[in-house]
């Protein structure tokens, strides 16, 4: 592949390639920034929600979060991936102070799924086939959001027309859109210091560890279903990867 200043053809490059050159450069204008104590940027890009699926595997070594990823639907090892990426990369007290204070998110790898069914609804995919109560029954970190506001929703508030269409149709409970409220705010960019007033001190950890009730309304018990469902399914991994290093061994 040509550098970009050296990409000559008509056809404009790939996915991939963007992807790649825009998370590169945002890394190193952070790292110049985070040097200033200044504050940095997230890579958040559309995807998955037209073109091809091997969009969602750029921005799943990339982003951070993206907007829609509808077309998980059409690849059931990607959506495993999405899901099972969400273990926690780093501990608080490896991290100096000035990126607790800098970095939004500086704690977790999970990679959010921001999702606008209206927005769907009226440009790619039918509400009824949008795929958001699979990947939310699934584990998978999802959270509802607003996507071209003025030409697709119908009022003021177009967030909550979608809390409030999704609750309808699909018979959320009080409980299922208060921790799809949660991953908003773990998903957001708001700073270290906002996200441990919305959710927990220790907003960053797995489970009920990380939650408190008195402010998201977020049973302990859901939290710890969907803890215990992930570590089983990591238990799952690391014995089938044990299993076959040792194989991969006596073969040897």
């Amino acid at each position: 592949m040509p550098l970009p200043a050296a990409w000559t053809t008509k056809y404009n490059p790939a996915f991939a390639y963007y992807i790649y050159y825009v998370y590169a450069n945002l890394y190193t204008l952070n790292k110049m920034r985070e040097a200033r104590g200044m504050n940095t940027f997230s890579l958040r890009p559309h995807s998955g929600e037209a073109g091809d699926v091997d969009h969602l595997v750029a921005t799943f070594m990339a982003a951070e979060n993206i907007a829609h990823g509808i077309n998980l639907r059409k690849s059931p090892s990607l959506q495993y991936l999405y899901y099972i990426a969400q273990a926690r990369r780093w501990d608080a007290n490896d991290l100096p102070a000035h990126v607790l204070t800098l970095d939004p998110n500086p704690f977790c790898s999970q990679i959010g799924l921001c999702m606008s069914p209206l927005s769907n609804n009226f440009i790619f995919l039918d509400y009824h086939r949008n795929p958001f109560p699979q990947f939310f029954a699934r584990g998978l970190s999802v959270s509802l959001s607003t996507d071209d506001p003025l030409q697709i929703h119908l009022t003021k508030e177009p967030l909550v027309e979608e809390y409030s269409v999704a609750a309808q149709v699909w018979k959320l409970s009080a409980t299922d859109l208060c921790e799809i409220a949660r991953n908003s705010v773990l998903h957001s960019g708001y700073p270290h210091q906002v996200k441990m007033h919305w959710v927990h001190t220790e907003y960053w950890k797995m489970g009920p560890e990380g939650n408190n009730i008195q402010k998201t309304n977020v049973p302990a018990l859901r939290l710890r279903f969907r803890n215990d469902c992930h570590s089983e399914e990591v238990v799952l991994l690391q014995t089938g990867a044990a299993g076959h290093a040792a194989r991969k061994g006596k073969d040897a």
